[in-house]
Parts: structure tokens; C-alpha cells; sequence
């Protein structure tokens, strides 16, 4: 196992969701835990609670991961505060609905952004710390970044491409100690869905799901935080994650249609 106290946790996109319950989550572990969000104001309110229960336990870095400026220094202060970093958490992500024959191209070009470049830009300038000591790089994926998921063409192909960015970075640093771990998790009620894009770039507004009877953000970060102590290689929170796979590799037709009949059902579906 590895050990959790003390250690400091970077989370981008803590403002809400899966990292602010990581920050909660991992804060309950006696971390020291960096929150980096572009809304200050929710993170410096978050960290100032926690802090309230530790002292100097919890900072907020006002963070746009799509800014390799803002991503350096994200990393630069939390050296400075707390002296390292040991697990970096990649959570900030964006997604969209609608088909790729009527979205802007503008909508893809943004999630890559967000999903892909901030993880990179992130990713980057924690590495040298992590590989010190020896920490944990986390990126938090989705079950789109295992299959192609109809309407959501830019968040599929940004979730392939961190997902193949974290593989390659486990490779290169196999003889290092560095820990890199995939999260897979299913339909969490986080949100994402109401400011996701669609075609025109606007925010949709409005999930178009039963928020109510998806998975918590809470149980997701306790996974997160149990895959990191016992330093997995992917963390899978829904069936579908775990069925997708196997069904990908024996029947990879039978899927498609699953997927394609699965998205066809929501209300107003970008893919009719």
C-alpha cells in the first residue's frame, strides 16, 4: 500500500464533481491536497474549509489547464508551498453532444484542449517531481475513451488520446517507479453533462439523463483514492467499463450497435 499522509495532491477541475470530492476524499487521508480550477472563488473556499480542519493542509491555484503558462505555475507554487509533488490527478474535462455532421469544428478543437492538451500541459511540468518521488499520475478517462460514443466525437477521440498519452508515459518510465493510473468511470452525476457542448459551441444547459440514479462523485473519488493507495493500473467504477473491453475484442459489431442504440434513446438525440 501506498502511504497517503502527507503526501501532496495536485487536482485540476476541483471546483466541482469527481475533484471536489477528490479533494475531500484525499484530504480525509491527512494529503496535503492543491486544488487548480478557473473558478477561484469555489476552490479558495473549498481549501479554506479544509484548512479549517488541518492547518496548512489545502491550497487553491486559480488554474486554465489550456494554458501551458498556467499549468507551469500551478506546479511551480505547489513545490513551493509544500516542497513536492506526489500525485497528480488529472480531472479538468469538457464534453459535448452532438453529430459530427453539424458541429462546429471549433467544439472538437476546445475539448481537445481541455481533455488532451491540459493533461499534457499538467503532465509535463509535474513529471520531474512524480519520477523523484516515485508518485502517482492519474487521469481520469471515461468509458468514451474506450469506444467510439455516438454525439460525443470530439470527447471520445480527446479521452483515446489521454488515454494513449498516459499509456505511453507508464512505458517510457517503466524502470522509474512512477505510478500512472487510467480512472474508467460510467455516468457520474457530476454535472459535465449540462455544460457540455453542443454543435453551435454553446453550453447545453440541461442534462439530458436521470442525474439522480447515476453513481456519486464521492464513491468515484473513494475508488480513486483506493486505486492510487494500492497503485493500479485502471480503475473501472461501471459495468459498462468493465464489459466494454471484452465485448470490443469478441464482438466488436455487437457494440456498436449497444452504443448506437443506447445514445439513440436519449430525448432529442444529436445522432437521429
Amino acid at each position: 500500500m501506498y502511504g497517503l499522509k502527507n503526501k501532496t495532491v495536485i487536482i485540476t477541475g476541483a471546483s466541482s464533481g469527481i475533484g471536489l470530492a477528490c479533494a475531500h476524499a484525499f484530504h480525509r487521508k491527512e494529503s496535503k491536497v492543491v486544488l487548480a480550477a478557473r473558478n477561484y472563488g469555489v476552490i479558495s473556499e473549498t481549501a479554506n474549509r479544509l484548512n479549517s480542519l488541518r492547518a496548512n493542509s489545502a491550497l487553491a491555484v486559480k488554474t486554465d489547464v489550456t494554458v501551458e503558462s498556467d499549468c507551469r505555475h500551478l506546479m511551480d507554487i505547489a513545490i513551493k508551498t509544500f516542497g513536492s509533488i506526489d500525485i497528480l490527478i488529472n480531472n479538468a474535462g469538457l464534453s459535448m453532444r452532438a453529430g459530427f455532421s453539424d458541429v462546429d469544428l471549433i467544439v472538437l478543437q476546445k475539448l481537445m484542449d481541455v481533455n488532451f492538451w491540459g493533461t499534457v500541459f499538467c503532465s509535463k511540468y509535474a513529471l520531474p517531481s512524480l519520477i523523484k518521488n516515485k508518485g502517482s499520475l492519474v487521469g481520469i478517462s471515461s468509458v468514451a475513451g474506450l469506444h467510439g460514443l455516438p454525439g460525443r466525437t470530439g470527447y471520445s477521440a480527446s479521452k483515446y488520446a489521454m488515454q494513449g498519452f498516459l499509456d505511453t508515459v507508464r512505458v517510457e518510465n517503466l524502470e522509474k517507479g512512477l505510478h500512472v493510473m487510467e480512472v474508467i468511470p460510467g455516468f457520474v452525476a457530476t454535472g459535465i453533462r449540462n455544460s457540455a457542448l453542443v454543435a453551435d459551441g454553446s453550453a447545453q444547459g440541461e442534462s439530458p439523463r436521470d442525474e439522480e440514479k447515476m453513481m456519486r462523485p464521492e464513491e468515484v473519488a473513494d475508488r480513486i483514492v483506493r486505486g492510487t493507495e494500492k497503485r493500479k493500473r485502471r480503475v473501472t467504477t461501471s459495468y459498462e467499463g468493465r464489459l466494454t473491453p471484452l465485448l470490443k475484442l469478441l464482438c466488436p459489431s455487437l457494440l456498436d450497435r449497444l452504443f448506437f442504440n443506447n445514445m439513440k434513446k436519449e430525448p432529442d438525440s444529436p445522432i437521429l
